[in-house]
């Protein structure tokens, strides 16, 4: 403590002593505000290229770091592999083996992995134009939003889950007619994506579940026939359910599965 407390001493005695010149010399010039000249150049200028200063940069990436989490969540293949894997874990009966933490940061790998095609075709053709001065911020808008916009549009039609389309679309636009996925609003769009997702996940799931479940019921069956109904089938059967998942190298085959489950985007 006294280390610390003496260096801001003297940092006090050193503002006491120069306060009175400050304000001596304040006193004799009119007091001026000095304005970045980046700011007076208006919004224009603010998302121009060469207009972005390091204070709206810092802005900018804060903006986005906090809409981060939705953004992942609502434009990539996050979803269906977060659900797959929180359902295998349930399914071997683990409890809460493997943690969260390493599901969630797995999940992130392979989104990253089927996501790396999409992502760099939207830097190609929206970025880097837009970082040259090649065109406008509402064309590379449109140039970044048209691969994420055919990643989701494919995925859905593998899905055969069109149907979501159509029931998002009467209730956000019910005069739109569409003919493509590219007439499609994103306010539709984007949640019939989440949607087709979801029943996705739970379809892959439930072809994780099945065999699991299968080894519950035998191993139930047995204890009940010896007599042995005060034992938990659960002590039992998970251990079967984990060498089977070890024999068939369990791991291997969901992460191969989930990739597989997605449409090619080329």
């Amino acid at each position: 403590m006294r280390k610390l407390v003496a260096p801001l001493i003297a940092v006090f005695i050193a503002v006491a002593i120069a306060s009175p010149a400050v304000a001596q010399e304040s006193s004799n010039s009119p007091a001026k505000l000095a304005i970045p000249t980046e700011l007076l150049g208006g919004p224009g200028q603010w998302t121009s290229p060469e207009g972005l200063s390091s204070a709206l940069q810092v802005m900018l990436l804060l903006t986005v770091i906090s809409l981060a989490p939705a953004i992942l969540m609502m434009t990539t293949c996050f979803v269906r592999v977060l659900v797959v894997l929180g359902l295998l874990r349930q399914a071997l009966g683990t409890q809460q083996l493997p943690p969260n933490q390493v599901l969630t940061s797995l999940g992130l790998f392979i989104t990253l992995a089927v996501m790396t095609p999409v992502w760099k075709q939207t830097y190609d053709e929206a970025i880097v134009p837009y970082t040259n001065h090649q065109i406008g911020l509402d064309e590379a808008w449109r140039r970044g939003a048209d691969p994420i916009r055919r990643f989701m549009s494919l995925q859905i039609e593998r899905c055969n889950n069109s149907d979501d389309v159509w029931l998002f679309l009467q209730y956000s636009s019910p005069d739109t007619r569409p003919e493509t996925y590219d007439d499609v609003p994103l306010s539709a769009l984007l949640p019939a994506f989440m949607l087709s997702e979801l029943k996705t996940a739970f379809l892959i799931g439930f072809q994780i579940y099945l065999p699991f479940l299968i080894i519950d019921m035998v191993v139930s069956s047995v204890l009940i026939a010896m007599g042995m109904m005060m034992l938990p089938p659960v002590l039992i059967s998970m251990p079967f359910k984990l060498l089977l998942f070890v024999l068939i190298d369990g791991w291997h085959l969901i992460v191969g599965m989930l990739m597989e489950s997605f449409q090619a985007f080329t």
